[in-house]
């Protein structure tokens, strides 16, 4: 995770973001991004450097990478954020702080913690940490907003 090269990622995912949107099925201009662990910063990213994100959905994601912060100014995706009351890779702390820019900036931002759960709680094949309450709620709380938004 450390050592993926992030700039080369921003291409592969803002190159994947222009071709959805540009199919003849696609019936908006925006798109929406969700993404676990790594992918949920990543997701987090996205948001910041594609405006056609209009709905951005990180399952415990937080920015790892002590040199990079993400400008959020330019962002117009709604965020809805999914993070375990326990999580020993991505802190609470680092989630709220990204809650609290958001909102700062007046930016549509809910971010909710699971009470009980450890990072990768919607990860069913990780039976030491899977929560399927806690993955159904996430899940609904998830496609409610995509459909709100997108």
């Amino acid at each position: 995770m450390m050592a993926l090269d992030l700039e080369r990622s921003a291409k592969d995912m803002a190159g994947a973001v222009d071709y959805l949107i540009a199919l003849p099925t696609t019936t908006g201009r925006t798109a929406g991004v969700v993404g676990f662990c790594m992918g949920g910063g990543l997701a987090l990213w996205l948001s910041t450097i594609k405006p056609e994100i209009a709905a951005c959905v990180p399952f415990y994601g937080a920015l790892p990478w002590p040199d990079f912060r993400p400008d959020f100014t330019n962002s117009t995706a709604a965020y809805l954020g999914h993070y375990a009351e326990h999580d020993g890779r991505d802190t609470n702390d680092s989630a709220r702080q990204i809650e609290a820019t958001l909102h700062s900036m007046g930016r549509n931002a809910t971010f909710h913690f699971y009470p009980g759960t450890h990072h990768a709680f919607f990860n069913d094949t990780r039976l030491e940490v899977y929560d399927e309450p806690a993955s159904r709620q996430a899940w609904q709380r998830t496609i409610g907003f995509l459909r709100s938004k997108l």
